[in-house]
């Protein structure tokens, strides 16, 4: 089987309000990445989704919270998010997460 490939130029972005938005990379039914942004003081609200995700921090300074518990990620952290944790983001200063999911978030598409 070959590889999929997408190119970042080719992606488009998607403003999600409140000072985020999303652009989504390269994916098949099983799995999924995705580029998040994120301004200085924008949030990623508390949710839950059937998805297993882990966030790799490209660059700012977040809080992240999963299940209550709240931690500081800064470039080169990461978190694993288990299938229907509650989770969420603060961005403490401005930066970009790398999402992956799996499966693919259908609902991103």
């Amino acid at each position: 089987m070959k590889g999929i490939f997408t190119h970042h130029k080719d992606t488009q972005v998607k403003d999600l309000g409140g000072g985020s938005s999303r652009r989504i990379l390269a994916y098949n039914d099983s799995l999924m990445s995705v580029e998040v942004n994120f301004e200085s003081g924008s949030e990623g609200a508390l949710h839950t989704h059937h998805h297993t995700q882990c966030s790799y921090v490209l660059s700012g300074k977040f809080i992240y919270t999963v299940e209550g518990e709240d931690v500081e990620l800064n470039p080169g952290d990461s978190v694993v998010v288990p299938s229907n944790a509650v989770h969420g983001t603060k961005c403490l200063e401005a930066g970009t997460l790398l999402d992956i999911f799996t499966p693919m978030r259908e609902d991103f598409i």
